[in-house]
């Protein structure tokens, strides 16, 4: 018997007559308008799923496909070596091992200028390393992921947040590689604090674009007490919070990113991309890592030392 709701059925059929809203700026038009008379996007019934797409939310269920990849991730980081699973203390309840998270594509000094693994960058953003980790990291995720899509769009919340993972993880990077201990650049580093400070940066540069001052200067607040908070608790790699949050910045006011205009297809393009591109440094990390034997212990701990 088929108990299929005939409303789900009818939102993701194709209309290909009548009219919809606009997917950029709302505006009722006809299927069949090549622009939107109100915000001159091309295609603005998006072949007739406009009405289909506008359904997954104001991000367009992007915010549940970074959720739900972090964490599948973070249990087939689990999984992958159940043996080694930590759980010495809250900040390492149920923490993969340190072979496990490299698998997957873990950045820092080591891997992008030891190893010249640099597409760590970007899958080490989808990466975490222990329940509490993520579930505060998915929780802010969830929280500023809707604000920055209202603010800026949903093509745009994933070309923000990919690109202040990259520079958050280059500048952790960057900073374990030149800088002194005592500055505590990071040797391994995963997590997705890098693309979330990201968004922080990203609403603080909505405010400034908008004159809106209570948004910017709550968004300001909002990080610096996240900035200390990573001050002041052990693992945290501050240096990735501060280059994600300049990069969602700096993101933010490149045009064809900043807020207040409506997408076309070239962002949701760009979004898709990112996408593809994020599974695609994780599966380089887990085939280079597979060639290298990382689950050999003693080839392990060689590939750890120095060159």
């Amino acid at each position: 018997m088929n108990n299929q709701n005939p409303n789900t059925i009818n939102m993701f059929k194709r209309q290909t007559s009548g009219t919809c809203a606009c997917i950029s700026c709302r505006q009722l038009i006809s299927v069949s308008d090549p622009i939107c008379p109100g915000c001159s996007r091309k295609n603005p019934s998006l072949w007739g799923y406009s009405r289909a797409v506008r359904g997954l939310g104001v991000d367009f269920g992007f915010t549940k496909i970074i959720i739900w990849g972090c964490v599948t991730l973070y249990l087939a980081t689990l999984l992958a070596d159940l043996e080694h699973i930590k759980n010495n203390g809250i900040f390492n309840l149920l923490s993969p091992s340190i072979r496990s998270i490299w698998l997957f594509g873990a950045s820092g000094s080591l891997p992008v200028f030891d190893r010249g693994c640099w597409w760590t960058v970007l899958s080490a953003g989808w990466l975490h390393g222990g329940l509490l980790h993520i579930a505060f990291n998915m929780a802010w995720l969830n929280t500023l992921a809707l604000q920055v899509a209202a603010a800026f769009g949903a093509g745009r919340l994933v070309i923000i947040y990919t690109i202040a993972i990259i520079s958050g993880f280059l500048a952790s990077s960057l900073a374990g590689e030149f800088l002194p201990a005592s500055l505590h650049g990071a040797a391994t580093a995963i997590g997705a604090s890098g693309g979330i400070f990201g968004l922080l940066g990203a609403v603080v540069a909505y405010g400034q674009t908008t004159k809106d001052s209570a948004v910017k200067q709550e968004a300001w607040m909002l990080a610096i007490v996240m900035f200390v908070i990573g001050v002041i608790t052990p693992q945290v790699d501050n240096w990735g919070h501060f280059g994600g949050f300049i990069g969602g910045y700096l993101i933010s006011k490149v045009p064809g990113i900043v807020p207040c205009r409506p997408e076309g297809l070239e962002q949701l393009g760009l979004a898709i991309g990112s996408l593809v591109l994020t599974l695609l440094s994780i599966l380089m990390a887990i085939a280079h890592a597979y060639t290298l034997n990382f689950f050999d212990l003693p080839a392990f701990r060689a590939l750890l030392a120095p060159n």
